[in-house]
């Protein structure tokens, strides 16, 4: 296995995919559709604390569809395992992340990575009205990022005002007694966590916290309780890149959550956190840039959870690196 250091190796990655144009802006919502095609940035953060990004690591996006898995952990630590899953499946999905179906047996959202999922789990957010739900979420996403984080309410309007279907998805619910009856406040919630600001800086942070058991390991403090970490890296790893999360499992093989803002969080348990940044979209609404780095980082470095080939290059030498 060959030495790399860890800066070095991503602006090789950068130089290799900033070129790449395939992909389309996400349209649906006005406010994501003005983003530049050509933003692209790229970081990792280790267990043991380092950080290592290169181009536009530190530029704001909103999170979109990544939260749902970190409001996954908090619907977890409020109400405890076996009830949230009375309420949200772990199953995969063929459907579109979008789409209005719900498992005809049980009547739940099939995973908390699509929309179904997501509102439903947004719902279970405890809190004493919208105010102080909201506060609770922006407390613990503060904990996973160490900083304190804002909304894009632009963005957060633009949800809003064009999300019949989603209310559709919540009056659904609604029906089979999967959410309680305060739909706008819960519907509020779940656009204003998608328009949260974060980069790809946050975005690694936050899933190498989720490598590391739970505690930021730049900051020391827990954002997620141990006892459900690996309950929300299971479902990242079979649920999170949409309908593509099958392939992705095969291809690259490590958990992660996409969001339509051109964002990917992937985190390898007990090593470290990958966040990229670049809003150029496949058909499933997965940065494409992205996906392409996470591909190669996994190969390169043998991080497949199924990998039993030597990797190129040597893991702990690249994190020990600068």
């Amino acid at each position: 296995m060959q030495a790399k250091c860890g800066t070095a190796y991503l602006n090789e990655l950068y130089e290799k995919y900033q070129s790449l144009d395939d992909g389309v802006l996400a349209k649906y919502i006005p406010e994501l559709a003005l983003a530049n095609p050509d933003s692209f940035g790229i970081c990792v953060a280790t267990t043991n604390g380092q950080v290592f990004q290169v181009g536009e690591s530190q530029k704001l996006f909103t999170i979109q569809s990544i939260a749902k898995a970190f409001v996954y952990g908090i619907a977890l630590e409020d109400h405890g395992r076996e009830y949230v899953n009375s309420k949200v499946g772990v199953e995969p999905t063929g459907e579109g992340f979008h789409s209005i179906v719900l498992d005809e047996k049980t009547n739940r959202p099939y995973n908390p990575m699509v929309n179904t999922g997501a509102i439903a789990t947004t719902d279970l957010i405890k809190g004493n009205g919208a105010t102080e739900r909201l506060k609770r979420i922006l407390q613990v996403f503060r904990l996973y990022t160490g900083r304190d984080l804002d909304i894009n309410v632009p963005v957060f309007l633009s949800e809003r005002a064009t999300s019949n279907r989603n209310r559709a998805i919540a009056y659904l619910m609604l029906n089979f007694g999967m959410i309680n009856e305060r739909i706008e406040e819960t519907l509020d919630l779940y656009f204003q966590q998608s328009s949260i600001m974060v980069d790809a800086r946050d975005l690694a942070v936050m899933t190498a916290t989720l490598a590391n058991g739970g505690i930021n390991p730049i900051t020391g403090e827990r954002a997620l309780d141990e006892r459900y970490v690996k309950d929300v890296i299971s479902v990242m790893l079979t649920c999170g890149m949409y309908n593509y999360s099958g392939e992705w499992v095969y291809r690259v093989g490590i958990p992660a959550k996409s969001g339509v803002g051109g964002g990917i969080a992937a985190t390898v348990p007990g090593k470290l956190g990958i966040g990229t940044f670049s809003p150029l979209l496949d058909t499933r609404g997965n940065s494409i840039r992205g996906m392409k780095v996470c591909e190669d980082i996994a190969r390169d470095f043998g991080l497949h959870i199924f990998n039993v080939v030597p990797p190129k290059y040597n893991l702990q030498e690249w994190m020990d690196g600068e």
